[in-house]
């Protein structure tokens, strides 16, 4: 899907595109986890399958190394979702200045319909610094709130 720079953004902010995750799109880096959860959900909008390998985390349980099934794997997800609105619903951050390490944990509600079927989940999203840059790390789904045992 084409976005008018000038659109309101998707990812909930409020903003401009513009104004808000285009410019993490075009390079920028993502000063805190919220804005890269935020930007990911945009880029999923927006089929830019590239920030969305290029922001997860290599050692992370989604990460393949095989880039091209990897990209059309996130392709037909894109293909056949609706993406409706994300909800940020709570954002716990652990980051070390000296180091510039850290972890965050963004818990999201991402309202989604597949082939007109409801497809909606919440999840909890760790994200890891990985060379000074925020990544995706790796996501529980939450059933109301609760982890899913």
């Amino acid at each position: 899907m084409k976005l008018s720079p000038n659109a309101t953004c998707p990812c909930g902010r409020g903003l401009k595109y513009k104004q808000c995750c285009r410019p993490l799109h075009r390079g920028r880096t993502a000063l805190t986890a919220e804005v890269l959860m935020r930007s990911r959900y945009t880029a999923y909008i927006i089929g830019d399958m590239n920030y969305i390998i290029e922001t997860t985390h290599p050692n992370g349980p989604l990460y393949r190394s095989d880039r091209v099934a990897w990209l059309t794997e996130l392709r037909f997800f894109c293909q056949r979702t609706q993406f409706v609105r994300l909800d940020i619903l709570d954002v716990t951050e652990e980051a070390t200045a000296e180091d510039n390490s850290g972890q965050a944990w963004v818990t999201f509600r991402a309202t989604l319909t597949q082939q007109k079927q409801d497809a909606s989940f919440t999840e909890r999203s760790l994200f890891k610094r990985h060379h000074n840059m925020w990544k995706y790390f790796s996501g529980e789904h939450l059933e109301d709130g609760v982890p899913e045992p």
